[in-house]
């Protein structure tokens, strides 16, 4: 059985590559997809990449990985800071979860240091662009052979 991942982001990332270039780069919500993706099939995971801007719609996609994925990566966006329905959520699935920031929200403003999801990830990677996402996927596989040995 080949591990799924589910690969999820929020609000506003629907807007790569023409939103704020100068702090989330000129890459597209497709390239990252793609990025994803290559990166997955590199790796033998199975993928599955999606993007709201909707939090129930997230939600529902958080619960039904409960049990039929292998791991969580998420980029919660601007719901990082506001939502503990989406930490709850996670929690709820049981999964290992990575959480990725395109950008490095450390450096940005104060609001933004604080991370409802943090707490209850597996890792955080932010400041990293995109090859956040693919060294989130890379943690996966390599844990999973791991733990499948």
């Amino acid at each position: 059985m080949t591990p799924r991942i589910l690969v999820l982001n929020g609000p506003n990332l629907n807007l790569l590559g023409a939103r704020e270039p100068t702090q989330y780069g000129h890459e597209t919500l497709a390239d990252l997809a793609c990025l994803c993706a290559n990166s997955a099939r590199e790796l033998g995971l199975e993928l599955e990449f999606r993007q709201t801007n909707h939090e129930g719609e997230l939600l529902d996609w958080i619960h039904a990985a409960r049990g039929r994925c292998h791991g969580i990566v998420i980029n919660p966006a601007a719901w990082t800071h506001t939502s503990v329905a989406i930490r709850d959520a996670l929690v709820a699935a049981e999964l290992p979860v990575i959480e990725v920031h395109l950008s490095n929200v450390h450096k940005r403003e104060p609001f933004r240091h604080v991370s409802f999801v943090s707490s209850i990830a597996t890792g955080v990677i932010c400041g990293l662009g995109s090859q956040g996402y693919a060294m989130a996927l890379g943690y996966f596989s390599r844990t999973l052979q791991e733990q499948a040995a």
